[in-house]
């Protein structure tokens, strides 16, 4: 066996779109890293998603960073955290409660919220972006989906998107801050199904999952508060920072802006674009369960792999167009996962994000950055800490 190229997760500046894993990639499918193999072409990635020889690996990620606590024992115990009747046992609850036909109907709420915060946008010409939309769009979206009033989205996507700090490399120094925030979403669950019980709410998300819940009788409180909370997580960090991303590539590609403004068709493939060329979760997780053998390379039992979306998705045998290009016909990516584990939300990111784009683009003419981005470490879950822009209006 060669040896293996080694990727430096731990070090802040890594990023998994970064030069050194280009190369790792073209030297060889795999890399070891600090936490386990990096998986970096298309094909193996796909492979592993399949694969029943590997489960989902989450379930180990506050043991790889070192982190305990409320965020720790929720991360282990969620559908993400489960496998085989366990994990099934949740997801089947938890799929029509978000169904597609169900998202859809909430698409005009979307439409509406993302229309009044462009209006404040219509104000001025310039902006900090994630606080002046990302947040109070993916807060707003997340509460509509709850059946809470618009009002109350500060508390929630605030202590959502603390959540996210426990994802990414630096999770340690945050550990007070998201387990303090997941205390708080989980009492918050607990008030929206005892709302539920009252029967104040029968049409929401949360009123959805309580009959899914109720419907099956081996299931407890616990598990659907934790259904709940894991639902508001990922979806307003999805959200939020996926807007952010997408808005920078489309300010250092403009002429992608113009074509996306021009012909609204664009906008469902721009949404995946995003994923593909700037994806707010770095790398799915996979853990050996028993020895694998693969193109040569033995996987130990319990070996962790970090399967790289972002290099993945640029790998030559994906596409020989690696450039952000909403036109291009791309084959599937995977930064919604794969396999069993394909992200439940998924569909309704999808949905909420192009809803806000759909009012984005009658709002912004020209839109370019006004300073310089802050950014979160480009691995784990990224995004923007600060997108100062400044814009024409149209």
């Amino acid at each position: 066996m060669c040896a293996l190229p080694y990727l430096d997760l731990t070090d802040p500046g890594f990023s998994t779109r970064g030069p050194e894993v280009m190369a790792a990639r073209d030297a060889h499918w795999c890399a070891e890293t600090p936490y386990g193999l990096a998986v970096l072409r298309y094909m193996e990635v796909g492979r592993i998603l399949r694969d029943r020889r590997f489960r989902q690996g989450s379930h180990a990620w506050p043991d790889t960073v070192g982190i305990e606590g409320r965020f720790a024992d929720f991360w282990r115990d969620s559908v993400i955290g489960r496998e085989g009747d366990a994990h099934r046992k949740l997801r089947a609850l938890a799929v029509p409660a978000l169904s597609e036909e169900y998202v859809l109907s909430l698409k005009p709420a979307f439409d509406e919220i993302a229309r009044d915060l462009c209006e404040g946008l219509r104000q001025t010409r310039a902006c900090e972006f994630q606080s002046a939309f990302c947040e109070p769009f993916a807060g707003q979206a997340i509460t509509t989906l709850l059946g809470l009033s618009r009002e109350r989205w500060p508390e929630v996507a605030h202590d959502a998107s603390d959540l996210g700090l426990a994802m990414g490399i630096e999770a340690p120094q945050h550990q007070d801050r998201f387990n303090a925030a997941c205390t708080r979403l989980f009492n918050l669950a607990d008030e929206l199904v005892a709302r539920v019980r009252r029967g104040e709410d029968s049409e929401s998300y949360v009123a959805r999952m309580v009959a899914e819940f109720d419907a099956n009788g081996d299931c407890t409180h616990e598990e659907l508060l934790n259904t709940i909370v894991i639902s508001i997580f990922g979806g307003v960090d999805t959200t939020r920072a996926l807007l952010g991303l997408g808005l920078s590539l489309f300010i250092e590609h403009p002429d992608q802006w113009h074509l996306m403004r021009n012909d609204p068709s664009l906008i469902p493939a721009a949404v995946d674009e995003f994923i593909r060329a700037r994806p707010t979760t770095t790398w799915a997780t996979r853990e050996a369960v028993e020895d694998v053998e693969m193109n040569g390379q033995v996987i130990e039992k319990g070996t962790i792999l970090h399967l790289f979306v972002h290099a993945s998705a640029r790998d030559p045998e994906y596409s020989d167009n690696p450039d952000f290009d909403i036109t291009a016909k791309r084959r599937k990516h995977f930064g919604f996962g794969g396999g069993a584990h394909h992200c439940i939300g998924h569909f309704v990111a999808r949905t909420d994000t192009a809803c806000a784009l759909d009012a984005l683009r009658q709002t912004f003419a020209n839109v370019e950055y006004d300073g310089a981005p802050e950014w979160l470490p480009d691995s784990g879950n990224t995004g923007a800490r600060r997108l100062p822009i400044k814009y024409e209006v149209a």
